[in-house]
């Protein structure tokens, strides 16, 4: 039996939570590769302008299955669809590749120093949260 029962608050507050976080993971992909300008470029500090400059374009699409996935996947835990579960992984997956290959391969931490790794440790955090959260939601049977 398969049966569905009712989500207590604190489900609908982290599905909201989840859905602002990643609505603004998609603001910033956008922001990053379309609506940012020379002029605002060139207030950045030089040694991100540099990173950013250097990130292979294979980031590019990593970035945006991340945050588009993150944010389908709050959608269908704000649903309650099962299918959360497996969007959240895939979410996690793109999030990790990402995060480690900028923590890792390009030397942030030389550039930008130690506190670089701060946003990018947030960002697995809470990948890994809402994976397991929905795997929780699931088997809580607030899903379907």
């Amino acid at each position: 039996m398969n049966a569905t029962t009712k989500p207590n608050t604190a489900f609908w507050i982290i599905a909201v939570l989840a859905l602002l976080w990643n609505l603004i993971g998609v603001y910033f992909w956008l922001y990053e590769y379309f609506l940012m300008t020379e002029e605002i470029r060139a207030t950045l500090p030089p040694e991100q302008v540099e990173i950013m400059a250097s990130a292979p374009s294979w980031s590019m699409y990593v970035y945006g299955l991340a945050v588009f996935s993150g944010l389908l996947a709050s959608v269908l835990l704000l649903m309650r669809k099962n299918m959360a579960v497996g969007v959240f992984l895939l979410s996690l997956i793109a999030v990790l590749i990402l995060q480690l290959y900028w923590m890792f391969g390009m030397d942030i931490i030389d550039k930008m120093g130690p506190q670089s790794l701060i946003m990018p440790l947030i960002v697995i955090a809470l990948a890994i949260f809402e994976y397991f959260y929905s795997k929780g939601a699931a088997r809580n049977g607030w899903l379907t």
